[in-house]
């Protein structure tokens, strides 16, 4: 079971403290550092000092990190053009020595679109359809030939597909709980398929889709690796869970139902619980950047328990 580690910037973080987050990730052998991509906070919070670019931040960690993967769960296809965001990815995977994972998703949240003025189509699902054919294709495309995709809302012709990854093949990761449309594409493009803040029992019935999808596509099932999104808060005893919870504005209870929580030997068992619901690997949402303690005990007592 790999572990790593979710960041949520865009609720209030400076890219010194992601650096800091992200180092700590490599050097407590976690295996990847992921961001979200917001530009807007949620909840009741300030965001302060403001949001900072997914992909910026990353080409900064590809490097000042060595090992660890790095990556976005979800880039949002509304953000970018699909040309651009191949040429971003590109360039920071060849940045990192080829350790970049893209998440894409088709985009949710409407108040950042208008907070920052970007575009919020209703047509979000088959413009992401779009993006995954036109990335993976320009990456896919032999140097010296051209690239053309004739879309409904793109349109690119003669493209010289460059610059390309350092990967021969970078990771993509699908997720979402869509129940016949997203197993679809994940079967059609995603390396990966990561099942966000759902319980075992969803997950399961999620896996199985997606596997079957798979199947019909015509690949083999197990080539496609699935994972959960969870939050996470852990502590040695009751206080410092207590603790945790409070520093993110959550309840214990609620976290040991929605999440990872309570003492190292109750997370390692819900992990088990996912494991057995076909999960290898899992995304610890990490709300507190400034608790590097958190992770040394994850790494320490929660890690070395399922290596």
């Amino acid at each position: 079971m790999d572990l790593r580690i979710f960041t949520e910037p865009q609720q209030g973080a400076t890219y010194d403290t992601l650096l800091a987050v992200a180092k700590a990730t490599e050097d407590l052998g976690f295996d990847a550092f992921f961001r979200s991509d917001h530009y807007l906070h949620m909840g009741d919070v300030d965001g302060l000092p403001g949001p900072t670019d997914a992909w910026i931040t990353l080409a900064g960690l590809a490097r000042e990190t060595k090992r660890i993967r790095l990556g976005t769960l979800m880039t949002a296809a509304t953000f970018r053009l699909p040309g651009v965001l191949a040429i971003q990815v590109a360039q920071v995977d060849q940045m990192s020595g080829g350790r970049v994972e893209l998440g894409l998703g088709a985009g949710w949240f409407e108040d950042e679109h208008k907070a920052y003025g970007i575009p919020f189509p209703k047509e979000k699902f088959a413009r992401l359809e779009e993006q995954l054919a036109i990335v993976t294709g320009l990456w896919a495309t032999e140097v010296g030939k051209t690239f053309d995709f004739h879309g409904t809302y793109y349109d690119l012709t003669d493209s010289p597909a460059l610059p390309k990854p350092a990967q021969a093949k970078v990771p993509v990761v699908i997720g979402g709980h869509g129940a016949t449309r997203t197993p679809r594409l994940a079967a059609q493009y995603a390396n990966e398929f990561n099942m966000p803040f759902a319980s075992p029992e969803d997950s399961e019935r999620q896996f199985g889709r997606v596997r079957a999808a798979a199947e019909a596509e015509g690949r083999d099932a197990d080539d496609l690796t699935c994972s959960n999104l969870l939050v996470v808060c852990a502590g040695r005893d009751d206080r410092e869970v207590a603790r945790r919870a409070a520093a993110i504005g959550r309840e214990v209870d609620e976290l040991k139902t929605n999440g990872l929580a309570g003492s190292p030997a109750e997370v390692v068992d819900k992990i088990g619980r996912y494991a057995e619901a076909g999960s290898r690997r899992i995304y610890l949402q990490v709300l507190d950047l400034t608790d590097l303690d958190h992770l040394e005990l994850i790494s320490s007592q929660v890690q070395s328990q399922l290596s």
